[in-house]
C-alpha cells in the first residue's frame, strides 16, 4: 500500500464526470487499497477516485469511523437510486478543499446500487452521516463538489479562500 496525492480545488479531474469501472482485478484492489490508506493518514471519512487523480466511477468510505462493527468499504459504479423528501444539514468538509467546512442540506434517506472490489452488486439504504458521505462522495464522481451546493452568496464570500486552494496545486 502507499498514500497516494490528493488533488485540490481547481484541478480539472475534479470537474469531470467519471467513467465506469469494467475491470475488477488486481490493479482495483490495489487502488482501493491506496485509497483506504491515503483516507486514513489524511483522516477522511471517504474519499472519491477522481480526489487522487483517477477519473473511475470508485469510492471509499471508512465506515468504522460510523459505526465500529464495520471496517472500510469500496463502492464501484455507486448510483443513487433513491432519496428522501425529508432533508438535514450537516456541515461538511472535504480532504480536496482543505480549511472549509460548510453546512449542507441534503436526502436524510438514500439507497445506493453499487459493486464491490469484486464486481458483486449490493443495495445499500443508508441515512445520517453514512447517506451524507455517499452523496458527497458520488457527487465527486459526477464532477460535483460540496461548495456547489451552497448559496452564491456563500461561494462568494469564500471565492478567496478557494482561489488560494486553487492555487495550492497538490498537498
Amino acid at each position: 500500500m502507499s498514500r497516494l496525492g490528493i488533488v485540490t480545488y481547481g484541478h480539472s479531474t475534479l470537474r469531470k464526470v467519471c467513467r465506469k469501472v469494467t475491470q475488477f482485478d488486481d490493479k482495483l484492489k490495489d487502488l482501493i487499497a491506496d485509497m483506504v490508506e491515503t483516507m486514513r493518514v489524511s483522516d477522511g471519512i471517504g474519499l472519491a477516485a477522481p480526489q487522487v487523480n483517477h477519473c473511475i466511477q470508485l469510492l471509499v468510505v471508512d465506515r468504522h469511523l460510523i459505526d465500529e462493527m464495520f471496517d472500510y468499504e469500496a463502492f464501484v459504479n455507486p448510483r443513487i437510486m433513491e432519496n428522501s423528501a425529508e432533508v438535514e444539514t450537516m456541515e461538511e468538509g472535504c480532504l480536496s478543499i482543505p480549511g472549509i467546512n460548510e453546512d449542507v442540506t441534503r436526502p436524510e434517506k438514500i439507497k445506493v446500487l453499487y459493486q464491490d472490489e469484486s464486481g458483486h452488486d449490493h443495495e445499500i439504504e443508508a441515512e445520517g452521516m453514512l447517506a451524507v458521505v455517499l452523496q458527497h462522495e458520488i457527487d465527486h464522481l459526477n464532477g460535483i463538489m460540496f461548495v456547489d451546493h451552497l448559496s452564491p452568496l456563500r461561494k462568494r464570500l469564500l471565492a478567496v479562500k478557494l482561489s488560494q486552494i486553487e492555487k495550492m496545486g497538490m498537498v
